[in-house]
């Protein structure tokens, strides 16, 4: 529980002090789809914080951090490292998406497995 709530802190504290000046200095002068992505990183680490006090129900936050992260490295980052064009904006991306590694760590892999694709879904009614 700690170590995942070590994963909330990390992510809550990185994204608070990367994204919540963004939000509140300029928000208005962003283009959309800035604001839109610090707006919703914003959220997240909201969301993050409230995994500190509840680490196994926030578990799907850390789940979508790292599944954002791993889609767009596979999309985006990797075909344009293959192709050697690989833009400064797109490589302070994937530098930042490497700091996952710590979310990768600290998420229980074996009991998100089992509860989140083993376990049957709730019924539809």
């Amino acid at each position: 529980m700690n170590v995942m709530r070590f994963g909330y802190g990390f992510m809550g504290v990185g994204l608070a002090l990367v994204k919540w000046p963004v939000l509140v200095q300029d928000a208005r002068s962003l283009p959309v789809m800035e604001g839109v992505v610090a707006c919703l990183l914003t959220a997240m680490s909201l969301l993050a914080f409230l995994g500190l006090r509840y680490p196994v129900r926030m578990l799907p936050i850390l789940l979508f951090e790292v599944a954002w992260k791993v889609i767009w490295v596979g999309a985006v980052a990797i075909p344009h490292l293959i192709a050697n064009d690989l833009n400064a904006e797109a490589r302070d991306v994937l530098f930042k998406c490497s700091f996952d590694v710590v979310i990768l760590a600290v998420i229980p892999w074996r009991f998100a497995w089992r509860r989140y694709a083993r376990t049957p879904g709730d019924a539809w009614h």
